[in-house]
């Protein structure tokens, strides 16, 4: 139930992120999820990729700073309430969330991405309440 997820460090100048995916799809590896957020010199882009190990050798090979963290990602009802039920299970039990990002994948479910500094507690009380927590090799092949 943890997922590898690849925090690079850019550089804000043009070209840089092209350069990161061309490097990722020079090796055949996939993005399924990203998220970008970014200060005046330079961006932090987050993102799910298939072969997590793969994509950080090549990346350092090719001088980006980038590291490897443990995430969790669940599947919540994309309709009003659905994520709100998941935080407040993870409120309850005082697991904080440092950051999260999301997306639709279809229309009646979204796709969550959460990074805890209590993974194992938070996977134990998601799964205690029946949300539906995606495998690795699930999210990587989105």
């Amino acid at each position: 139930m943890i997922i590898k997820q690849l925090s690079v460090f850019l550089e804000n100048r043009a070209g840089r992120l092209t350069e990161l995916t061309g490097i990722l799809a020079e090796n055949d590896i996939n993005i399924s999820a990203f998220s970008i957020a970014d200060t005046a010199d330079f961006g932090i882009l987050r993102m799910i990729a298939g072969k997590p190990e793969l994509a950080e050798k090549v990346l350092k090979e090719n001088g980006f700073a980038v590291k490897i963290t443990d995430v969790i990602c669940m599947t919540v009802p994309h309709k009003p309430g659905g994520l709100h039920r998941a935080l407040q299970i993870l409120s309850d039990n005082g697991i904080s969330i440092e950051y999260m990002y999301a997306f639709a994948a279809a229309a009646d479910q979204a796709t969550v991405v959460i990074r805890t500094d209590m993974p194992l507690k938070a996977i134990e009380v998601l799964q205690l309440h029946k949300l539906e927590l995606l495998k690795a090799g699930d999210v990587y092949q989105l």
